[in-house]
């Protein structure tokens, strides 16, 4: 997979995530040029944006992308690679070294709610179905899940999360018998159902919140890194390759739509009426004008990697990525 690659470091899969020293001062400094600089995740909600990447770097803005400053205060110097907001004041990010922030003034300040440097392997998603109840997964099947706004976060085996009917490490074991515990890159909420992207062409789908999960059949064993819910059991997953596939029920079954890219696909957004988009690395932006059914490639020309999107209007986007963050027009 390439990990000491430009698209592993936009998606935050090295193994060697445990950088943090006891001499390192345990705060991201403020840097002028920090909204040029590798970015991975961006969320919305209302007119507040906020994103996060490198050093632990957090911008936002309260004019829909317009206008930047960076947090002041981020007790981390680790690479963040997810964010999510509940409201405009509520937010929380993660990252490497299992670090989890959060925010309660809208990204000004964070506090950090957890970190294990030893642990040695990074945070990649953040989904949070209210103000309390949340989960965090990341690689080598990492799992927590918090029910007190984030306070306080429990540790999970995944395994041990397998829904009725399914097998504990029904996923397979390596040659010596142990369990894989594949890496957990995605998490959203599609239909009243949580879903999770993962490695070697895992999908994994919960109907009870994240109390447990099912394995999903996707006909590619390939590693998804996005997701992106449409309307009603209708979703979308992508990841290596320029894989893309379609549900309409749920996970039962997938099509594979072509993308005309075999770059990597990261992030999903959905715009006005039945707009949908999706970019990627090599500066691939995928664009569907009837919901997510068929797609046509916008190729950046300078190829600089997309790792996230939201909508920023009626026909453009709000990226960042390789070259931090950007406004992107759709053809």
């Amino acid at each position: 997979m390439g990990r000491r690659a430009l698209c592993a470091s936009l998606l935050a899969l090295p193994l060697a995530v445990g950088a943090a020293h006891a001499d390192v001062p345990e705060e991201s400094w403020v840097a002028p040029l920090a909204s040029k600089t590798l970015l991975l995740d961006i969320a919305a909600f209302g007119e507040r944006r906020i994103a996060v990447g490198s050093r632990g770097h957090i911008l936002i803005s309260d004019d829909a992308g317009a206008s930047w400053t960076q947090s002041s205060h981020v007790p981390t110097l680790a690479l963040l690679t997810a964010v999510t907001m509940i409201d405009e004041r509520h937010a929380w990010a993660v990252g490497h070294d299992e670090v989890i922030l959060r925010t309660s003034d809208g990204g000004a300040t964070w506090q950090k709610v957890h970190e294990s440097v030893e642990a040695q392997r990074p945070l990649l998603g953040v989904w949070f179905a209210d103000a309390r109840r949340g989960i965090a997964i990341g690689a080598y099947s990492a799992y927590f899940s918090t029910a007190d706004g984030g306070e306080t976060w429990v540790a999970q085996h995944f395994a041990d999360l397998a829904a009725p009917g399914q097998a504990k490490g029904s996923d397979g074991s390596d040659e010596d018998g142990v369990p894989i515990e594949y890496h957990l890159n995605r998490i959203a909420q599609a239909g009243g159902k949580l879903y999770i992207a993962a490695e070697a062409g895992h999908v994994y789908r919960s109907d009870d919140q994240g109390a447990t999960w099912r394995t999903l059949p996707l006909p590619y064993d390939g590693s998804m890194y996005g997701l992106l819910p449409l309307e009603g059991d209708s979703l979308l997953i992508f990841g290596l390759r320029g894989n893309l596939f379609r549900t309409d029920d749920a996970g039962a079954s997938w099509a594979k739509l072509p993308t005309g890219t075999v770059a990597m696909l990261t992030a999903g957004v959905r715009l006005e009426g039945a707009t949908v988009a999706i970019v990627g690395l090599s500066g691939a932006v995928l664009v569907s004008r009837d919901g997510g059914h068929h797609f046509t490639l916008q190729q950046r020309a300078d190829r600089k990697g997309l790792a996230g999107a939201v909508a920023a209007g009626d026909d453009s986007l709000l990226t960042v990525g390789e070259a931090g963050i950007e406004k992107v027009a759709l053809q």
